[in-house]
């Protein structure tokens, strides 16, 4: 497992990668801008939970220190819906849980760029922190008495996470993305990316004597962008 002495190394061969190609290029662009889009996500729970993704939003305000040629740093501010919904198999039609966890999150990543002055491939990788703000639960049935449900599939499922209380707010991991930006003027730019999230902290108590020993975010994140270049 990835830990947090790892993400540090990232943070810093990112700033040491990023004052290197400094020195070579006299020319950096800084852009201010905001992102919005939508989320796909789910949890990596162990034991294992019978689920899939659940749709959400994301949108922020975004900071880029480009050099021209191809290397740069991003920092973003967003909130962003993650969480999970309950898989039923065959009952999907009769029980419906979705939970939302809503964040404020702040990505600090490395930025490679290539292509031509008017149109740019864009790589995105580094870490990120959040603290979590909101916790939604809903359901088109009682889950905090799933043992009085007609046909509810108590046996051979976990059903715990359905009321436990998250007790980790704070939360942490890894993000790498992939996009493009058209460079409309030279001073307006216009981008879409794709990116992935992959949390390494657990949101519920992973003690030996615990329900879960790891349940861990991860999302799916599809952002229209705008920035305006300041320099």
């Amino acid at each position: 497992m990835i830990s947090l002495r790892h993400i540090i190394t990232v943070i810093a061969a990112s700033f040491v990668m990023f004052s290197t190609n400094a020195e070579t290029h006299y020319k950096p662009q800084i852009r201010v801008g905001g992102k919005a889009g939508v989320t796909m996500s789910q949890m990596s729970f162990s034991p294992s939970v019978s689920q899939k993704m659940t749709n959400g939003f994301i949108v922020g305000a975004t900071f880029t220190y480009a050099e021209e040629k191809l290397f740069g740093l991003r920092a973003e501010l967003c909130i962003e819906q993650r969480g999970w919904q309950e898989d039923y198999d065959e009952l999907s039609h009769i029980f419906n849980y979705q939970r939302h966890l809503t964040y404020i999150q702040l990505p600090l990543l490395t930025q490679i760029q290539f292509g031509s002055a008017k149109f740019k491939g864009i790589i995105t990788l580094g870490p990120e922190v959040a603290y979590m703000i909101g916790d939604n639960a809903s359901a088109n049935f009682d889950y905090n008495n799933i043992g009085t449900l007609t046909d509810y599939p108590v046996i051979n499922r976990m059903n715990e996470q359905l009321t436990m209380e998250v007790a980790r707010k704070f939360d942490y991991g890894i993000s790498a993305g992939l996009g493009m930006q058209w460079n409309m003027t030279r001073v307006h730019a216009v981008s879409l990316e794709g990116r992935f999230y992959y949390g390494l902290g657990n949101i519920f108590p992973d003690r030996r004597r615990d329900v879960f020993s790891a349940s861990r975010g991860m999302s799916i994140q599809v952002t229209l962008g705008y920035n305006f270049r300041l320099k």
